[in-house]
């Protein structure tokens, strides 16, 4: 095969494993998350979160970080970016949750105008799609991240993606529950956030383009989604985890982390050896 029908060839797999990869980590993860909400598996959503953590923490600290700093870009570089990746979701989350706040103190100066079962549905339904917009959001942009991990290396994108699997269940059963506040049956909520999922491709196929044309950044894209899994893992799944629990409970909260970060190795293995 000639050098240029090679390129051609690795750059169509790549954009592939880019599509597969966010298709799995958008819609499977949505499914999962209906699984843990509605199905026999909702006694797990604990064990789920633990599972997270550790997959994140481990695909943050094992994959993604080595990585970014075996390009040979320069350590003094790469951590002013983690730090200010840091700083940045926080401040994202604050927003988030300053967002929700205000509108909720919006709805309590509605009540005292409106009949309280108008006033519920209607803020209901304007909540839901506050968080299928945040939701498309967020997903868009684990997306750009998931092609910045394949693009480095496809064993590196599949761990990505599983690890953005992992941590979006937990949020996907939330916007689940408040679909289904807002007057959505189980099928039209699954749809509804099926398809913010689906942004995850979105998202990755703009990855594709703009790391590739930013091919000298790209250890600064791994650094900033290390940076997005660490807050994740550290700041909204570990919290609530946080509980005072008996000791066969804390043990199998350990158990399921440690899980998760095995997990990643197996899969990082599996991945290599299939290489």
């Amino acid at each position: 095969m000639e050098p240029r029908e090679r390129a051609s060839f690795d750059s169509f797999m790549t954009l592939l494993a880019i599509v597969l990869g966010t298709l799995c980590a958008g819609i499977g993860s949505v499914w999962l998350a209906a699984a843990l909400s509605f199905g026999v598996l909702a006694r797990y959503t604990q064990h789920m979160l633990s599972l997270a953590a550790g997959a994140l923490l481990a695909t943050a600290f094992m994959h993604l970080l080595p990585e970014a700093f075996d390009s040979g870009a320069e350590p003094h570089d790469l951590f002013p970016v983690l730090l200010v990746g840091l700083v940045f979701f926080f401040l994202l989350d604050k927003a988030e949750l300053w967002h929700h706040g205000h509108e909720h103190g919006e709805s309590n100066q509605q009540h005292d105008h409106h009949d309280h079962d108008d006033h519920h549905h209607h803020g209901s339904v304007t909540g839901s799609w506050a968080v299928l917009a945040g939701d498309s959001v967020h997903c868009f942009g684990d997306g750009v991240l998931i092609a910045s991990a394949f693009i480095a290396d496809l064993r590196l994108g599949a761990i990505a993606a599983l690890a953005v699997l992992a941590h979006e269940v937990p949020h996907h059963m939330g916007d689940l529950m408040v679909l289904r506040a807002g007057a959505s049956n189980k099928r039209v909520a699954l749809v509804k956030v099926s398809l913010a999922g689906a942004v995850t491709t979105l998202g990755g196929l703009l990855g594709f383009w703009l790391v590739a044309q930013l091919e000298n950044a790209l250890p600064y894209f791994l650094v900033v989604a290390s940076a997005s899994f660490m807050y994740v893992a550290l700041a909204d799944l570990i919290p609530q985890l946080q509980k005072r629990l008996s000791a066969a409970q804390t043990a199998a909260q350990i158990a399921w982390l440690l899980a998760g970060v095995g997990l990643v190795t197996v899969v990082s293995a599996m991945a290599h050896r299939g290489q």
